[in-house]
């Protein structure tokens, strides 16, 4: 039996960043060392794939090219540039860190790991990464693809938190103090390509010959994988005429999709009729009578661990009346002007395929 390797947290680097050199994919972000851009880029990609994040960060940087200018933009401005790149917190913990970054520091962003993380929405991940790339510092990020590579080449087993403790000192171990911002980027983008999930591509890896999981044929269950159970749900929608203009409403600021605009729907439970159920949210929320009519379409969306089939309906507005509790944040907008608002996926695909 061939012997098991026993790596150090040194031994990486070496290995890592002359298969990076070779193998790095061209994004904008890696074309600068702003730091206020290099922090955009990674808070997208928490939980988004680089793929679906290009574009929207390329947009997003067009319209809010500095601090100041995210700082000094209207809420609803940016949410809207965010619309479709979901986990909308992200937005919003962006733009209260630029406004308090304009407050106490000029507008700057902070070289300094303590000060970093007292923003909101940065953690050690988002500062490590920030600290690394834009200042050369040396601190680890790690995302879930650089603790996948660590977790295997140490071969630490378990999602428990004494385990991701090891693998966080590994981490921290193995950054070099030269070139850590490109090692970083290293160790996340051989995560993403080569040491996958699933399957990884263990012919190909730089990391190979000192990886423990490999020897040992273990990959497939090191980490342990964690599986979320998936929840289905149903959902209504309704699109609500009146004279013209269609109805949306604006969200809270706290939650999923908080401070979006959205048409009315409501979730349903058990086998309750969709169509009574939004005469009665119409009613309730908006101060509406309404005629339901017919369904117009259906599409599946994906929000946390949940699966929500949404059913989507055309309804008339036939009546108003007073009613104390009806939607402050309701407007009756121009169809064509839906474009200036920042609508959740579902809602936005719902309108582009109904309304254009």
């Amino acid at each position: 039996m061939a012997r098991v390797p026993n790596p150090t947290p040194q031994d990486i680097a070496p290995r890592l960043l002359p298969w990076f050199s070779r193998n790095r994919r061209d994004l904008p972000w890696r074309r600068t060392r702003n730091p206020y851009r290099i922090w955009v880029a990674e808070v997208m990609l928490q939980q988004t794939q680089v793929e679906r994040v290009t574009p929207f960060y390329q947009r997003f940087v067009r319209g809010f090219p500095t601090v100041a200018g995210l700082a000094a933009a209207p809420l609803d401005e940016v949410l809207r540039h965010w619309a479709g790149l979901g986990y909308y917190s992200r937005a919003r913990n962006l733009h209260a860190a630029c406004q308090a970054l304009v407050a106490r520091n000029g507008g700057k962003v902070p070289a300094d790991y303590d000060e970093l993380v007292t923003l909101p929405g940065v953690g050690a991940y988002t500062a490590g990464a920030v600290l690394s790339i834009a200042f050369g510092q040396q601190h680890p990020a790690l995302d879930a693809n650089a603790k996948r590579v660590l977790a295997r080449v140490f071969h630490l087993r378990g999602d428990s938190a004494a385990a991701q403790r090891r693998i966080e000192r590994a981490g921290k171990a193995a950054v070099p103090a030269k070139r850590p911002g490109e090692y970083n980027q290293a160790l996340m983008e051989l995560g993403s390509l080569v040491c996958t999930p699933r399957k990884p591509k263990c012919d190909a890896c730089c990391l190979a010959e000192p990886c423990r999981a490999r020897h040992l044929d273990v990959t497939d269950s090191v980490p342990r994988p964690r599986r979320a159970r998936i929840r289905r749900g149903r959902a209504a929608l309704a699109i609500v005429r009146r004279r013209g203009r269609i109805l949306i409403a604006q969200r809270p600021p706290e939650g999923i999709w908080g401070g979006l605009w959205e048409f009315p729907n409501v979730e349903l439970s058990g086998d309750e009729d969709p169509a009574a159920a939004l005469r009665h949210i119409l009613r309730d929320e908006f101060a509406l009578e309404a005629e339901i009519g017919p369904e117009l379409g259906r599409h599946t969306y994906g929000i946390m661990s949940r699966r929500i089939d949404l059913t989507i309906y055309e309804a008339k507005a036939v009546r108003s009346r007073a009613h104390p509790r009806s939607h402050e944040g309701a407007r009756w907008i121009r169809p064509g002007d839906l474009d200036d608002y920042a609508l959740p996926a579902p809602h936005r695909r719902a309108a582009d395929s109904l309304l254009r």
